[in-house]
């Protein structure tokens, strides 16, 4: 062998590993927001957010329309997944996927979902294996396009209302005060390492080791 197929065989063997296992994919992990820059930075965007937070870490990009959703495949939690932002806005996130876990076969049980809780203070995580939508619209709809609510999910804080009358609709689509924001970007990378451990490990494993947890 030549010195050149010495480094000819280097450079593949170098561009097997950095290239993800390729396969069939297995989960979904879905963040839940509305499209728009108008909604970027609101509360009731925490689920995208979470996701670009990932990909900003990582690399990973979700930036394929497909699915009524922006999506992109990758492994993560040593599975292959398909990741997700409905594109439907946030009342109709179920129609995207829906189509999905019906497209690649994906049962309910590996079907994660990040999203934004305003029962949970800025900044703390609470991992479920199943539930009620709580009164999140996009989970509701999950919910009903899929007829379970035995999916795992990963609810991320973004505060109560600052009192009883205060518009829901209002308070979800506001931005977080600065302060608010320091608590909740280490909360949106947890967040992810959430939704990678319900995928490796299951969700009471993720549970036991991020419910509650705030920088």
């Amino acid at each position: 062998m030549s010195i050149f197929d010495v480094f000819a065989k280097l450079e593949a063997e170098k561009a097997q590993k950095a290239a993800p296992a390729a396969g069939p994919v297995e989960w979904l992990v879905v963040g839940l927001g509305n499209p728009g820059d108008k909604y970027a930075m609101t509360r009731h965007n925490a689920g995208f957010r979470a996701l670009d937070a990932y990909c900003a870490k990582t690399g990973q990009k979700i930036d394929r329309l497909k699915f009524k959703a922006l999506t992109g495949e990758g492994t993560f939690g040593g599975a292959r997944v398909l990741f997700m932002k409905p594109q439907t806005f946030m009342n109709l996130s179920g129609e995207a996927v829906r189509e999905a876990a019906a497209f690649y076969k994906i049962p309910p049980a590996r079907i994660v979902v990040l999203f934004d809780d305003i029962s949970l203070d800025v900044g703390r995580l609470r991992v479920r294996p199943k539930g009620s939508a709580g009164g999140q619209n996009g989970v509701k709809s999950i919910i009903a396009q899929l007829g379970t609510d035995q999916f795992p999910r990963v609810k991320i804080g973004v505060g109560a209302k600052p009192h009883p009358d205060y518009d829901l609709a209002d308070w979800v689509l506001s931005r977080l005060t600065p302060d608010e924001e320091k608590q909740f970007a280490p909360a949106l990378a947890r967040a992810a390492e959430a939704a990678e451990d319900i995928v490796r490990n299951g969700a009471a494993h993720a549970a036991q080791y991020f419910n509650g947890k705030s920088e």
